[in-house]
This record gives structure tokens, C-alpha cells and sequence, in this order.
């Protein structure tokens, strides 16, 4: 008998479960979203993505939860939606225990700016993909400009750029890299009235180490604005053009 008494205490115990758990989940099915957040993660260091422009993107496409019952909004198209902003590396949308959708996104995180004579202005992020400029938000990032292909930025460009970045004393003495329409690369320097060129980007580590024994044991001696040019791109010597 108290088998069958204990049987039936935990039947009941289940079924008030279940219960319990169906008239929740259809109670919070038909809750309205109360309140809408756009929290980027990482906007603390930089600030491409704004509210407005998310609330404005989903707003186009129909998408936007405030004041709709959570069982009309789909997390998931809101996502592919947000991510349709380049400028966006990732996102998780999520509803709260108070009744509001939050959107949680990544900004993408670009190493180099490009203006590009034929192909426009951009930056290269952290991935090798091209990535638009934000109307909102300039970063100080190294500057390449000149006659430059998507290609050639991603692959040679950004390992060079990301040499730069990694070596304190070339990142605070290289300004720009301009590249010219026979595909040479020259660099512009914070000091000093003289460009120097590279030529192409093969042995650029290489070619550096040489320039810096020329400042050491040249430029400091005969001064920084006595050459118009200094030339790395021939084996072992640095070929100078007077001014």
C-alpha cells in the first residue's frame, strides 16, 4: 500500500512539473519585449558600430523586437540581419529573465588603412578581409596608399604592415607606405625631408636592417635632409639621390 501511495505522490509530483513547466514557457511566449540593448563588447577600445545604426538596420528589414510578444521574434534572422553591417564580426541575441532582447556584437578589428587609387578606401582587419570605413569612428592605424589591389593588401601588404606594427622603432618612424603604379613601395618617414624606397616587398626585414645602419653610421653623420631619396631595393647598397 505505501508503495503504491509513494507511486502515485511522485505521478502527481511529475505531472505538476510538466504542468508547471508548459503554462511558464506559454506565459513568457506571450510577454512583449520591453526594452531592446545593443551591447558591444569591445567598444571601449574602439566605437565603429553606434546603436542607432543596428536599431535603424533592423527597423529596414522588419526585425526589431521592442513592444512585439517574444513568440514573433526570431533571435536567429535578427543575428544574420546584424551581421549584414561589415563592420560587425559577431553577434548573439538573447532574451532577458525582464523581458528585453539583448544583441551582444564583436566589432571587427581592423591593422591598416587603405586608399587605394583604383579601388577606394578601406581597412584591412585582423583577418586579411577588407572591411568599409565607419561614419562615426576614425582609428589611428598605419596608412597605405598609392596603387593598390584588395589582393596585394592582404597578402603582402599586411604582413609588411604587421612587421611594422610589431617592431616599436619602425611603427614610430614609418608615416605612410605608398605604393606607385610600377607596384614599388616606398615609405615616408616621420623624420626628415627624403623618402625611401623599397622596391618590391620581398626581404623587406632585411632591407630594413640595412637602412638602419645607414642612419646609424649615415644619416646621423651627414644629416637627415641631405638626400631627396634613399634607395634599399639593390643588394648590399643603399643608393642615395642628393636634393
Amino acid at each position: 500500500m505505501k508503495r503504491i501511495l509513494l507511486l502515485f505522490a511522485i505521478l502527481l509530483l511529475l505531472g505538476y512539473l510538466v504542468f508547471t513547466a508548459f503554462y511558464f514557457k506559454d506565459n513568457s511566449q506571450d510577454k512583449v519585449c520591453k526594452k531592446f540593448i545593443v551591447l558591444v563588447k569591445d567598444s571601449l577600445d574602439k566605437k565603429f558600430i553606434q546603436t542607432k545604426d543596428i536599431e535603424s538596420l533592423l527597423n529596414k528589414e522588419k526585425l526589431h523586437p521592442k513592444d512585439k510578444p517574444f513568440s514573433s521574434i526570431n533571435t536567429l534572422e535578427m543575428e544574420e540581419a546584424i551581421l549584414t553591417n561589415k563592420l560587425v564580426k559577431s553577434v548573439e541575441v538573447y532574451a532577458t529573465q525582464d523581458g528585453s532582447i539583448v544583441a551582444s556584437i564583436k566589432q571587427r578589428n581592423p591593422v591598416m588603412r587603405v586608399i587605394s587609387h583604383t579601388e577606394g578606401s578601406y581597412y584591412i582587419d585582423s583577418e586579411r578581409e577588407r572591411m568599409p570605413l565607419s561614419q562615426h569612428y576614425t582609428v589611428y592605424l598605419p596608412v597605405a596608399t598609392g596603387y593598390i589591389t584588395e589582393e596585394l593588401a592582404k597578402n603582402e601588404l599586411y604582413d609588411f604592415v604587421m612587421f611594422v606594427s610589431k617592431n616599436p622603432k619602425w611603427d614610430a618612424w614609418i608615416e605612410q607606405i605608398v605604393v606607385g603604379s610600377n607596384q614599388k613601395v616606398q615609405l615616408i618617414p616621420r623624420a626628415g625631408d627624403f623618402k625611401v624606397t623599397l622596391g618590391s616587398l620581398d626581404d623587406y626585414e632585411e632591407k630594413l636592417n640595412k637602412l638602419t645602419l645607414f642612419i646609424e653610421k649615415g644619416l646621423n653623420t651627414v644629416g637627415w635632409n641631405r638626400y631627396s631619396e634613399v634607395n634599399l631595393e639593390y643588394n648590399n647598397q643603399v643608393v642615395c639621390t642628393l636634393k
